[in-house]
């Protein structure tokens, strides 16, 4: 015969397994969502990061080609222009690493090296003003100029779009990212609701059960002895017994009988 007391921890012991369980599940579940927010966070600010150097570089190269060809002032400027291109095809390098598949970084990729072409055959054939000889091939002033506002800033123009686009591209790709977060929260969240559904019910069975086998029982035994106490009635407990409970109804009875016998 099972005890109340092994009924009762049955029941409790049950409940705080279940609710183990689901909790470990779901530290699991929100641990890997963790990571994943984190990872995906990461590559995002890290696309931003490579996205603001190429401008920056941009910004660099084109800075020291306009003293180059606008002002004539080439003293230090070359190695700028070629650093500020060399700094651009570092970050684009590094994009690349960080993007599984981008179309904006492959035409990027072109105009880098189209604008590196044009930048090394400019600094090659350009006229030095400060020089002591002036070579018969090279760009005049004005050409320079010319070259500038019509070649070099289309490129860079494109350039600029097309980092601009690798920005949009980097954005879109977040959406499916983030409804995959979404459908994992749901997923994390779950095993609580349900785990939260079941010890409800289990609480509300655990309280009828509790009230049914132990207090309304306890109540009953107590009412009867204490109607032959006080009017000396019938032991009589209508509610139904079981296990340590129907013991003691059965050893208050047997009292009850011995104490009749002994003062008769």
């Amino acid at each position: 015969m099972t005890g109340i007391r092994k009924r009762v921890t049955i029941g409790f012991l049950s409940i705080v397994t279940l609710l183990f369980v689901s909790g470990m599940i779901s530290l699991f579940e929100l641990g890997q969502l963790s990571n994943d927010a984190e990872m995906l966070m990461s590559k995002n600010r890290r696309n931003m990061e490579l996205a603001k150097d190429m401008f920056e570089a941009m910004y660099l190269q084109s800075n020291a080609m306009a003293h180059i060809a606008v002002l004539g002032e080439r003293d230090g400027y070359d190695t700028l222009c070629l650093n500020g291109l060399v700094r651009l095809e570092t970050s684009l390098t590094a994009a690349y690493d960080n993007s599984k598949s981008n179309g904006y970084l492959d035409s990027l990729t072109l105009s880098v090296a189209e604008l590196r072409m044009l930048t090394e055959t400019f600094l090659a054939n350009v006229r030095d003003e400060n020089a002591g000889t002036e070579d018969e091939n090279a760009l005049t002033a004005a050409a320079a100029r010319n070259w500038f506002s019509t070649r070099y800033e289309t490129s860079m123009a494109k350039i600029s779009e097309q980092i601009s686009g690798y920005i949009a591209f980097t954005y879109k790709g977040l959406a499916p990212r983030a409804e995959q977060l979404s459908r994992n929260a749901y997923r994390a969240v779950t095993p609580v609701l349900i785990s939260l559904l079941v010890m409800i019910a289990i609480v509300l069975m655990l309280f009828y059960f509790v009230m049914i086998y132990c207090v309304n029982p306890v109540l009953g035994i107590n009412r009867g002895l204490a109607d032959y106490l006080s009017f000396k009635l019938p032991f009589a407990v209508k509610q139904e017994c079981r296990d340590e409970l129907q013991e003691l109804k059965e050893n208050i009875e047997t009292l009850i009988n011995i104490s009749k016998q002994n003062k008769a």
